[in-house]
């Protein structure tokens, strides 16, 4: 009695669940009483055949070659292989000698009658294969034209099923918006970013802390900012799911990635570290700590900024934020003023402007494309150019959706105002990260000259004395009350624009 392997597979490990495999192995036992030969080995595989590389299949074929069995039992033509190269190598053990079986085929492989019948098979079988691929490419590429993601949602979303887009993950869609707050902030590298996020709680789809590889895919993924990318082709689409960071913050990420913009190397976490500069020849001021002080110092050769100690800018500090925060009655006529302000609806205009731009722009797509296909402009620059009307089309479609509800705008103002009466008391009880973030939302510039510490007011700050102004005097044009109320609203998206502090 000759021996034999059993080969047996399915294309995916779900299939591997069903009882495919369990039939086709009933079926080549049935095959092997019948011809008098007996099954030594069972190859189980759980893989496409349509690709080359199978693990198992090569590990069974390395085997035979051994000559450690007489030959080998398929169940069928189109389990045994959907490729040409290895159905090639088949063949190869039949041409050394080795039976090679199809339990269902009445095929006699070693008869060039049988031999023809079973190629001519194979070949259906892999064109089979190439005819699926087409089918499921087409309907990839129909889905991302309509903005939907067809593939398994990336980390910080969750898949909502086939046809819907992706929603963001309520617990990790925030901590990936913090990566790439921190990332482009230039203090972090991705090995410390990877640290501090593991730390955090952000988890991949197995539960596991995002490695050092997942940070930097998920760093350079377009997709976090509503832009679909398939990087195998290099083809872009606009997503019509829920970015997670803006266009701007992704860009300033890719720009730190990039090398664009200086990364800065921590080494010691000094409070005002990177925050202020220095105001003869504007270098950064660097910490240093000696005899149990920290000092800040401009190093620039015959600069007069010499060291000022952390403890004088402590105080010039507190003394910014109590001239900065807002009193109580200035944040009770600013948010009357705002409710008043949404009431009115002026700032619609924006909105429109942004729908009229889009349309716009995806007119200008579809010349683009009729261009592209009439032979008219090269793959590149089709690529390049439409690149750069959907990087544009994003940054419209944050302005119309930011426009979208106003009632949302307020309660941010809202919040902001709030931050602005409680700066001294915030500072007081933050942590490390925290007063860094208070600074920067307090001052739009911050430097020391020689020993004198300043600081230049936030944006928000002088729109809000432009809607006070506007408020306890006659409106005159061109600036109306509700033009100084609509800028303090803008200067809000700024603030969270520049990521100063999370509203």
């Amino acid at each position: 009695m000759k021996t034999c392997f059993g080969y047996v597979r399915v294309s995916t490990v779900k299939q591997g669940d069903g009882v495919s495999l369990e039939a086709q192995r009933d079926a080549i036992l049935a095959f092997a009483s019948r011809n008098n030969l007996a099954v030594q080995q069972w190859f189980e595989e759980k893989e496409t055949a349509a690709k080359r590389g199978r693990p198992i299949f090569n590990k069974m074929i390395s085997e035979l070659k051994r000559r450690k069995a007489d030959g080998v039992v398929f169940h069928k033509i189109d389990r045994s292989a959907r490729n040409f190269a290895d159905w090639a190598r088949i063949g190869d053990l039949a041409e050394a000698g080795i039976d090679v079986h199809f339990a269902t085929e009445s095929l006699d492989f070693r008869s060039r009658g049988g031999r023809l019948a079973a190629d001519i098979q194979a070949v259906v079988a892999a064109d089979y294969i190439r005819n699926l691929r087409d089918e499921s490419i087409k309907g990839q590429i129909g889905r991302l034209k309509q903005g939907l993601y067809p593939y398994s949602a990336p980390v910080g979303y969750r898949n909502e099923g086939a046809g819907k887009p992706k929603s963001v993950d309520p617990i990790m869609g925030p901590l990936v918006r913090q990566l790439f707050e921190l990332y482009a902030s230039g203090e972090h590298s991705c090995e410390s970013l990877q640290r501090v996020m593991a730390v955090r709680g952000l988890r991949n789809f197995y539960g596991r802390a995002v490695s050092h590889t997942g940070v930097e895919n998920i760093l350079k993924n377009p997709f976090y900012a509503g832009i679909i990318l398939i990087r195998k082709t290099g083809q872009t689409y606009p997503g019509i799911h829920q970015p997670i960071v803006t266009k701007k913050l992704f860009d300033q990420a890719e720009d730190v990635r990039l090398g664009r913009r200086h990364k800065v190397k921590v080494t010691h976490e000094y409070l005002f570290r990177g925050l202020f500069q220095c105001g003869r020849c504007h270098r950064a001021m660097i910490g240093e700590r000696q005899k149990g002080h920290v000092y800040y110092r401009c190093h620039a050769k015959l600069c007069p900024t010499k060291t000022v100690r952390e403890e004088v800018i402590e105080k010039a500090v507190r003394e910014h934020l109590s001239d900065t925060q807002l009193t109580d009655d200035q944040v009770h006529k600013l948010r009357d003023r705002l409710h008043s302000w949404l009431r009115d609806g002026s700032s619609q205009a924006a909105s429109e402007q942004a729908v009229s731009e889009i349309a716009s722009l995806d007119e200008r797509m579809s010349r683009l494309t009729d261009k592209f296909v009439d032979d008219l402009i090269d793959r590149d620059t089709y690529t390049q150019k439409r690149e750069q009307l959907l990087s544009e089309r994003a940054r419209l479609m944050e302005v119309q959706s930011s426009q979208r509800d106003w009632t949302w705008h307020v309660q941010k103002v809202t919040e902001l105002l709030e931050h602005a009466k409680n700066l001294c008391f915030g500072y007081e009880i933050a942590n490390h990260d925290e007063k860094r973030a208070i600074i920067r939302f307090a001052s739009s510039n911050r430097f020391v000259t020689e020993e004198c510490v300043g600081f230049e007011p936030p944006i928000w700050r002088q729109k809000a004395e432009n809607a006070l102004l506007g408020m306890d005097s006659p409106p005159t044009p061109p600036c109306t009350r509700t033009d100084a109320v609509a800028e303090l609203v803008e200067a809000v998206r700024e603030v969270r624009n520049e990521d100063a502090i999370h509203l």
